[in-house]
């Protein structure tokens, strides 16, 4: 801190006034947003309302050079601050200014502009980089997939490091505009509106636009030799599906379910409200992976998924995500039974809606499928741990929760809970005990006690209650029925398997 001196006479003078606390000096930013099951996720100090990606990727080696553009607003005096990413960068600039750089941990990038930042400053960071993504591993383990004619990023809870800088974590979502030039004869797939395509020296670039704000996670890149559909839905929203030319058997199936994604958005938007973004799709690159992931508006499918002819559960699943995860994040990876449990019921509603099986008759098979001793049991789905962020306890007992809560308010309340809680939170994220609060509100009922016997108890409760209008209350000793849309569903929970990364937190991630 520089001093000052000062004649003696206004030093006397300056006796009579109120002297203020001297500013903080200027910090560097948290490497971390201190998310206790990933402590160097996300970065503080700054908030991202804007990504602009210009890329250019060659599927032959798979080279990908890019210049990523962050628009952000500072929530602190900073010397320097971190994005996460794991290529190789050789420029940064800040507000046109060229900063030091440097990497730290796994996926760190330090920068330090010339100059400190102020608080509630805006700024634009640039970063040029460049490197091969499928020979990157963090942690032992890739989110970029090879495929035979390109590459895939699409993985949770972190796919962002292998193809762009960001401030990874749900917490700070942003808009994306994201360009990308490849060799003429293969497409470039993304998020959004495919706002223009343009060839040009045997190149050409596709350009995307995400206009509604996004997690990092949820940005994907698929780059490969696709068959793309387009249409539009009743209410004049572009749909833009695509699947890889080399699907073979699993072809039929994955075009029989991801083709009807606008019907599925229709219905969902009855059980939701609104939907609410500004296009709808899905794509199946031809990956070895076997999940699924609820990319925003452009949901990635495993081609394995479709192996016993179509999935529409799986469909639905992805797209209640997008009301479910994607509009609404979770504040923290511990709230994620706000994504998975509310997509994971919405397809037991789906069945419901087909005649298939009643979400009483998939709620009672559930519960009997785990025997009271099953380690299931022990996981709590309002707080799984890391090891257990995509166990399937987040997925059945969390829907399980939410039939519970269904049969203890009545339809009315819950259904009005389940659009309320999208108008109010729509774009933003949330923590588990805020919709538990929210449902007290709503419904003028006391429900800690439920939401503690179903998502926090380590333990079996007792066999959940009827919930459909008129139906009696289940005897506990009675065997449920199996539900017409039983194998559809397990369909399902097999599509939300993740080799990659299950390895790297001791479970298979589930979407």
């Amino acid at each position: 801190m520089r001093q000052r001196f000062l004649a003696p006479a206004v030093v006397a003078a300056s006796l009579l006034l109120t002297i203020p606390a001297s500013a903080a000096e200027p910090a560097p930013g948290a490497p971390g947003v201190g998310d206790p099951y990933y402590p160097d996720y996300g970065n503080g100090g700054y908030d991202v309302s804007h990504y602009d990606l210009r890329l250019k990727y060659q599927p032959e080696d798979d080279r990908l050079e890019g210049t990523a553009t962050l628009l952000a607003t500072t929530t602190q005096e900073l010397s320097r601050f971190n994005l996460d990413f794991a290529l190789d960068v050789s420029d940064v600039r800040v507000n046109g200014r060229k900063a030091s750089f440097a990497t730290s941990g796994a996926h760190e990038l330090e920068i330090t502009p010339d100059r400190p930042l102020k608080k509630g400053q805006r700024i634009t960071v640039v970063v040029r980089y460049s490197g091969t993504p499928s020979e990157v591993e963090v942690n032992g383990f890739t989110s970029w997939h090879r495929t035979p004619d390109g590459g895939v990023a699409a993985n949770e809870p972190e796919a962002a490091w292998w193809w762009f800088p960001s401030n990874d974590h749900p917490s700070d979502k942003a808009t994306y505009d994201v360009s990308v030039a490849v060799p003429d004869g293969t497409q470039a797939i993304s998020n959004g509106v495919l706002t223009s395509e343009r060839a040009q020296a045997g190149w050409t670039r596709f350009n995307w636009r995400s206009d509604q704000p996004q997690a990092s996670y949820l940005a994907t890149l698929a780059v490969g030799k696709f068959d793309i559909t387009k249409d539009e839905t009743s209410d004049g929203l572009p749909v833009l599906n695509a699947y890889s030319k080399d699907l073979g058997e699993n072809d039929r199936g994955a075009r029989a379910s991801i083709e009807r994604t606008a019907e599925v958005t229709e219905w969902l938007s009855s059980v939701f409200g609104p939907y609410p973004f500004n296009a709808i799709g899905g794509y199946v690159p031809n990956t070895d992976t076997g999940y699924a992931l609820e990319t925003q508006t452009r949901p990635f499918y495993s081609q394995r998924s479709f192996a016993s002819g179509s999935n529409m559960s799986l469909v639905v699943h992805e797209m209640a995500h997008q009301w479910y995860g994607d509009s609404v994040s979770v504040h923290g990876w511990k709230d994620i039974w706000l994504n998975e449990g509310f997509a994971t019921y919405a397809s037991w509603l789906w069945s419901e809606e087909q005649g298939e099986g009643t979400a009483q008759e998939i709620s009672d098979w559930t519960y009997d499928s785990y025997p009271a001793d099953d380690e299931f049991w022990t996981v709590r789905p309002a707080d799984p741990g890391a090891e257990n962020q995509f166990h399937d306890a987040v997925y059945d007992r969390g829907a399980m929760a939410l039939h519970a809560l269904r049969a203890e308010i009545g339809d009315d309340d819950f259904f009005a809970i389940l659009k309320g809680w999208q108008d109010e939170r729509r774009g933003g994220d949330a923590r588990v005990d805020e919709f538990v609060a929210y449902a007290e509100q709503v419904s003028g009922k006391s429900l800690d006690a439920l939401f503690d016997t179903w998502l926090r108890e380590p333990t079996r409760p007792e066999a959940p209650a009827g919930a459909e209008s008129g139906a009696a209350k289940r005897v506990p000793a009675a065997k449920a029925e199996r539900p017409k849309s039983w194998e559809d569903l397990q369909a399902t929970k097999h599509g939300r398997e993740h080799e990659a990364h299950g390895d790297a937190h001791g479970s298979g991630h589930g979407h």
